[in-house]
């Protein structure tokens, strides 16, 4: 017997301050409608199930600032080398654990962001501006936190935000914010944006991270 219907993991935790369950649970009707059976996992202990890793279509990384050990960090990597998708949002993906493993299958690590929430802009990249996960979409101003980041130059990138000059930088920084890349045979999405709820009102935001979700997929 066979079937059409996909499988998403959630795995969300760590600093609370990012709502990992508010903002996370916000997409599960999103995957639903799109066919995908959802589970959640607030616990890092799941990724020592290397059998329910490789089964899984689609991972949602959701998990600022915790620990993943050794065995949960190569297991990750293998699911999704053998084509199991990785997605997530902001401090979600990109500033969770300090493990080198892990920054190499998403290609980006959290440095820091300027005090408080600043109006800042997002240019998308005409060079990929047929690109599925930002086709049609304009460039977008948040009022939320800018991610300094530091990235592979392997990643595919769909956006970007330009820092300007400041007591650590003398001249404008473009800052890559929104990417893609594989690992294997996996896809890779990542963002930068998405602090808090109301970050995804911007139409972009919510519209790029759905579809960077569905293009992770398998």
């Amino acid at each position: 017997m066979t079937t059409d219907t996909r499988r998403a993991l959630v795995v969300r935790g760590g600093w609370d301050g990012h709502q990992p369950v508010t903002i996370s649970d916000s997409f599960v009707p999103f995957l639903e409608e799109r066919g995908f059976a959802v589970e959640t996992s607030e616990d890092l202990a799941v990724y020592e199930d290397a059998e329910r890793l490789a089964a899984t279509d689609l991972i949602v990384q959701c998990w600022t600032m915790g620990t993943i050990t050794r065995e949960q960090s190569a297991n990750l990597a293998a699911a999704v080398r053998a084509g199991t998708g990785l997605a997530g949002w902001h401090g979600g993906i990109v500033d969770c654990f300090h493990d080198h493993g892990y920054h190499l299958l998403t290609g980006g690590k959290f440095v820091m962001h300027p005090p408080g929430f600043l109006d800042h802009t997002y240019q998308l990249s005409p060079d990929h501006a047929d690109h599925p996960i930002i086709a049609g979409l304009d460039d977008f101003a948040v009022h939320s936190e800018q991610y300094w980041v530091l990235t592979d130059p392997h990643n595919e990138v769909l956006a970007t935000t330009t820092f300007p000059p400041g007591e650590l930088h003398d001249r404008p920084a473009v800052m890559p914010a929104v990417w893609t890349r594989t690992w294997g045979a996996g896809r890779v999405f990542v963002s930068t944006i998405g602090h808090k709820p109301d970050d995804f009102d911007v139409p972009q935001v919510r519209t790029l991270t759905e579809r960077g979700l569905l293009w992770a997929s398998r």
